[in-house]
């Protein structure tokens, strides 16, 4: 049987607060022993993953920008209607960074209510809305499908969301921070992709997934896979994540994400 395991990053496998990861590096070599795939499963850019990647010693494909693109190694994984891009092929499902930030413009314009993003402000901005470092900050401003905005007090989910899809695009609302995305972008939809060229690079194999998430943006992942872990914050549960049935892991991130998998690997 093979195994994959689907994260998301911040507040999962990265702590919410300091973005630290260290605790969960010795569970990631031992799914690289083991030979089972980590594929990150983020609103994050290229940029960031790939230097998260290399820090962390991730070897597999990841999704981006709320499953607005999948990259994979040409080498170990061959990605359908996929384009060449630096060491990775690349399937794009969502839009292009100059077609949400026009987007961004409109959507505005409908709910009547101004929607700054990342394009709009300095990496140094960035870097004190998020508490990223700046070499961070600029990783994170690198946008080529979506664009982060900061979530409108006086505009309800339901009315962003429908404006937004009345437009022909997604609204992933966030607490701070929401990403207009493409139409054709998820998270759940990119892992369908890649779950089927896993399928069909493993035949004969069943394919068993894990799936690890914090938030509500998280949804799409833990409802897809075989064993879906809440990753708690300080306080517990996401009231949206809680009373599903799910098991939630011991601890935040990064301990919580590795005693979680540790469990799970103990009993396969």
């Amino acid at each position: 049987m093979a195994y994959l395991v689907f994260t998301d990053f911040d507040g999962t496998l990265l702590n919410a607060a300091t973005y630290d990861y260290q605790a969960a590096i010795p569970t990631v070599q031992t799914l690289t022993q083991r030979q089972i795939p980590v594929v990150p499963v983020t609103s994050k850019t290229r940029q960031e993953v790939e230097w998260l990647r290399q820090a962390m010693g991730l070897t597999g494909p990841f999704i981006v920008e709320n499953g607005s693109a999948i990259y994979g190694s040409p080498l170990s994984l061959t990605l359908p209607d996929s384009l060449p891009q630096g060491d990775y092929q690349m399937q794009q499902l969502g839009c292009n960074y100059v077609t949400a930030r026009a987007a961004l413009k409109v959507l505005a314009q409908e709910i009547g209510r101004p929607l700054k993003g990342f394009g709009d402000w300095t990496v140094d901005q960035v870097a004190q809305l998020t508490g990223l470092s700046l070499e961070a900050a600029q990783r994170a401003k690198a946008r080529e499908f979506s664009e982060p905005f900061m979530t409108p007090r006086n505009v309800t989910v339901e009315v962003l969301q429908r404006t937004a899809a009345e437009i022909g695009f997604q609204v992933v609302v966030g607490d701070r921070f929401s990403h207009l995305v493409g139409a054709e972008a998820g998270k759940g939809q990119a892992m369908d992709h890649l779950l089927r060229v896993y399928q069909e690079a493993w035949p004969g194999e069943a394919v068993t997934t894990i799936g690890l998430g914090n938030g509500p943006s998280d949804l799409p992942l833990l409802e897809r896979v075989d064993y879906p872990i809440v990753v708690p914050g300080q306080d517990g549960p996401h009231s949206e994540l809680a009373g599903r049935g799910w098991p939630v892991a011991e601890g935040v991130a990064p301990q919580g994400w590795a005693m979680a998998v540790e469990e799970v690997l103990g009993g396969i």
